[in-house]
């Protein structure tokens, strides 16, 4: 049985992703880091460091990455050095308090009683500032929260921006996501609607997922907007069709973590907006092809997605 054109392609795209590592695609891994984007000391961010914090080690900033995939981090080519744009927006924090960065790799799992016990100054792991969360930690916001819907780049899908838009489609979603349960929201308002179902389908990992889309066996990917838009930018066979927040149909922004009450939460928040003002911010997102996230300031503590 002859396969058509677009699956061969499909086919001999998912040979190239097995063939090259995804996260080596044009990506310095380095531990050096020669292109990660530097600052100078900010001094009213420093002046905003409580008197008596004492931080995990005196002079340095230790700050905690989830080393799952890039851009957020992976290890560098010494196998211990957590290198992305997480600890990328840490140096650039570090730097600004006038401290040497010190990248702590953890499992996601790990962060909560990291900030708690005291082990890690801070945590930079793509965590979404909720009001639960703020019960327990302080939040310095960094970037928006958003979802994408990725398609194959010939797709005949243009947008994506409402319920509407994804009825009759199939769609890849990750299980137990939030992404899942807003899609799943957004199908039931379509059922209620009395327009056609979407089907749901669920990969294992990355490869699967794109060849899906390639092959035409799944229409659209709906999943953390930054990690799709970092592999479309080395692979170019995917493209956004539209946004939507992590919140839906709330806002919802990615924050520093800190211990709660320690004080360390604004001199966070000042260096973040020293760098929005003087241009080093855009260019760290740049750097990872992420300036769709980009946030016009950066706030302490803002209003975060409800409890359930």
């Amino acid at each position: 049985m002859y396969l058509s054109f677009r699956k061969l392609a499909a086919t001999a795209a998912l040979a190239g992703l097995l063939a090259t590592p995804a996260l080596a695609i044009d990506a310095d891994l380095s531990p050096e880091q020669p292109g990660r984007i530097r600052a100078e000391p900010v001094p009213e961010a420093i002046a905003l460091i409580p008197d008596g914090y004492q931080f995990v080690t005196p002079g340095k900033f230790t700050v905690a990455h989830s080393t799952g995939r890039l851009p957020f981090a992976t290890y560098a080519t010494d196998t211990k050095t957590p290198v992305g744009s997480e600890p990328d927006i840490g140096q650039l924090v570090a730097d600004s308090l006038g401290l040497e960065l010190v990248s702590i790799p953890i499992a996601w799992a790990d962060w909560p009683l990291g900030i708690v016990s005291g082990k890690y100054d801070a945590v930079i792991s793509n965590v979404t500032v909720t009001e639960e969360r703020k019960e327990k930690y302080d939040f310095s916001t960094y970037r928006r929260d958003d979802l994408g819907f990725w398609v194959a780049k010939d797709s005949p899908v243009q947008t994506i921006t409402e319920p509407k838009d994804v009825a009759g489609l199939k769609v890849i979603v990750g299980s137990g996501t939030n992404q899942e349960q807003i899609l799943l929201r957004w199908i039931e308002e379509n059922k209620a609607a009395g327009l056609p179902d979407t089907e749901v389908q669920y990969h294992d990992d990355d490869a699967a997922r794109e060849l899906a889309l390639l092959s035409g066996r799944a229409d659209v990917y709906l999943g953390p907007n930054v990690l799709a838009a970092y592999e479309a930018s080395q692979r170019g066979t995917t493209r956004l069709a539209g946004n939507i927040s992590g919140g839906w149909p709330l806002t919802a922004e990615i924050a520093v973590v800190t211990r709660k009450d320690s004080g360390l939460a604004d001199a966070v928040t000042a260096a973040i907006n020293a760098q929005i003002r003087n241009g080093n911010y855009i260019k760290y997102l740049e750097r990872w092809n992420n300036t769709a996230e980009a946030i016009a300031e950066s706030r302490t503590n803002p209003p975060g997605l409800p409890k359930k």
